[in-house]
């Protein structure tokens, strides 16, 4: 098998991993967002654990990356528990496809601060997905507006994690960066859990313990992905998520996305295809 096909082998994996993880935090009912947060990230924490130990490396990196270690895991943090609450007030594909935003921030906040030079094309598909997001979103301004804008935002703290990503490189291993994350955003997070603590039935605690097994299991499959090849060359298949999360809406849920948010989907995804299939053309 090509490294290509392995990649994208590994990015549908890592995305049903996601989806999976979005349905069972929805499934677990009304458990507060946070205390669903720090459940999700201590699984990770665990799982990440075993395999800085395993492979003797740093726990939490060098000391000359601490500052951007830290600053990306607050920003995830942040992103997650957006991400969380939209996925617990919005049908579950669209808060999974505001969420698919982030590819797009990623291109303004590397302009912005890494100084990337944006294509003409790069411009015309974040136009093309901002014009979808509406088509989902529908704005009426109302208190129904405020999960949406929360579904948004999340995308835009990934984006901001991500970009912090791309500045830390190789610099740190993979399973280093999760384990920051998942130990941060537990620690971050358990003041408020015990505060707001909600007690739990047994099986939700099977739900968010499961969540955070295929949230690593999304983690780790997109991280090695884009190891067997380029993300310009793979990223389009990371888009199965929403086909996931529309099946497992309708499935689990009896949520049908209405025609507007379909029209949205479609949108955004040909945003990201035409972009994709450009990336390639200028990479041959």
């Amino acid at each position: 098998m090509s490294d290509r096909n392995k990649g994208i082998i590994l990015l549908l994996i890592s995305a049903f991993g996601f989806s999976m993880m979005a349905a069972l935090v929805k499934l677990s009912g009304e458990v507060p967002t946070v205390q669903k947060t720090l459940f999700r990230n201590l699984v990770s924490a665990i799982i990440a654990f075993g395999f800085v130990k395993y492979n003797k490396e740093r726990l939490f990196g060098r000391k000359e990356n601490q500052g951007l270690l830290l600053t990306r895991s607050a920003f995830g943090t942040i992103g997650m528990v957006l991400f969380f609450y939209a996925i617990d007030h919005l049908v579950l594909s669209d808060a999974d496809m505001l969420n698919k935003l982030s590819p797009f921030l990623l291109i303004i906040f590397s302009a912005i601060f890494l100084k990337e030079k944006t294509r003409t094309y790069q411009v015309v598909a974040i136009i093309i997905a901002f014009l979808g997001t509406l088509l989902i979103i529908k704005p009426e301004f109302s208190l129904d507006f405020i999960p949406y804008l929360s579904g948004v935002l999340s995308a835009v703290f990934a984006a901001a994690a991500y970009t912090l990503l791309r500045v830390l490189g190789d610099r740190e291993k993979f399973y280093t960066i999760v384990f920051y994350f998942s130990f941060f955003t537990t620690i971050t997070l358990l003041p408020f859990t015990i505060a707001y603590y909600e007690p739990m039935s047994l099986k939700q605690w099977i739900y968010l313990l499961s969540a955070g097994c295929f949230a690593t299991l999304g983690q780790f499959g997109l991280t090695i992905a884009y190891k067997f090849a380029p993300a310009r060359e793979i990223s389009i298949f990371f888009y199965s998520t929403v086909v996931y999360s529309a099946l497992i809406s309708i499935l689990l849920f009896n949520q049908v996305p209405d025609l507007f948010s379909l029209i949205g989907y479609i949108t955004i995804f040909g945003a990201s295809f035409y972009m994709f299939m450009k990336n390639n053309r200028l990479a041959n």
